[in-house]
């Protein structure tokens, strides 16, 4: 899910090219004076490639705007700031990570978290982190910490428990079936979250299989109304641009909308821990 980074792309060559209009020049005519390749120009317009400092300090220079650079570069350095690559971010393994979330949680004061298809990471229990870094740690192919990424994840659900600060999950039904270790693991998973339920600052909301299409969605988060991080395949991305959070929170409320809480909530989770129980009777014998 790129388009917030594509965007943030298409919105700064847009800039540049109000500059070059507002000079009256064509892009054949700025790509000869910079030295570039006559396509260049348009690339950069419309998101295509994205910039580096020296062209817009180029761009600046012949469309007579150098008193943009300082604001352009800044952009830049903002939409660099915005995607960062897992292998980037798991660099020294997984541990790092947790401790940066556990930073952004404590500043925030309601949390809105979203999952399709996995049990958020601040109601996991020890054992379901641990599959779910080992995953992480196997497909990225980034330094082996898990053990130490799981106590920095177990450390952060030390949040759910202060005052101050208040929660919001909703997780698709699917992902009370998605398989984290084995059904032992998924039994004490689900037994998580029926405790969860009691917590007085924890809403947690389970999408129906059957709800109806509304919205397109990957997992998200949300903190307060300022940031939003999404995760992809490749990247984590996040969002600070007021419109797409406004967005983000119309998709969120969408989902909250569906989903079913309280005794409606506990019954998905039973059915899905009677369906564990009797996988794990099956293995056991």
């Amino acid at each position: 899910m790129t388009g917030s980074l594509d965007q943030a792309k298409e919105a700064l060559g847009a800039r540049l090219r109000e500059l070059r209009h507002d000079a009256g020049i064509s892009g054949t005519e700025l790509a000869r004076r910079a030295g570039w390749h006559q396509t260049k120009v348009s690339k950069i317009e419309y998101g295509k490639t994205k910039p580096t400092d020296a062209d817009i300090r180029a761009w600046c220079a012949h469309t007579g705007a150098e008193d943009q650079v300082p604001d352009l570069i800044a952009t830049l350095r903002n939409i660099e700031a915005a995607w960062l690559e897992w292998r980037r971010l798991l660099g020294t393994g997984t541990k790092r990570r947790q401790q940066a979330s556990i930073r952004l949680e404590a500043e925030t004061q309601v949390m809105r978290v979203y999952h399709p298809f996995l049990i958020p990471g601040l109601l996991q229990t020890a054992e379901y982190a641990g599959g779910v870094l080992r995953s992480v740690v196997e497909f990225q192919q980034v330094p082996d910490d898990v053990e130490d990424g799981v106590s920095k994840r177990m450390q952060r659900q030390q949040i759910l428990y202060r005052r101050q600060h208040r929660f919001h999950f909703v997780i698709a039904e699917q992902a009370l079936y998605t398989t984290v270790g084995d059904d032992h693991t998924m039994i004490g998973q689900l037994d998580r979250l029926l405790a969860v339920q009691g917590m007085p600052r924890v809403t947690l909301g389970v999408v129906p299989a059957g709800a109806p299409y509304r919205v397109s969605m990957t997992n998200f988060a949300m903190f307060d109304n300022t940031r939003v991080m999404v995760e992809t395949v490749t990247a984590e991305l996040t969002v600070t641009q007021p419109r797409e959070i406004s967005q983000y929170g119309r998709a969120f409320d969408t989902l909250a909308g569906q989903s079913v809480t309280g005794d409606a909530a506990r019954t998905l989770i039973r059915q899905a821990l009677t369906v564990r129980s009797r996988g794990a009777l099956d293995s056991d014998v």
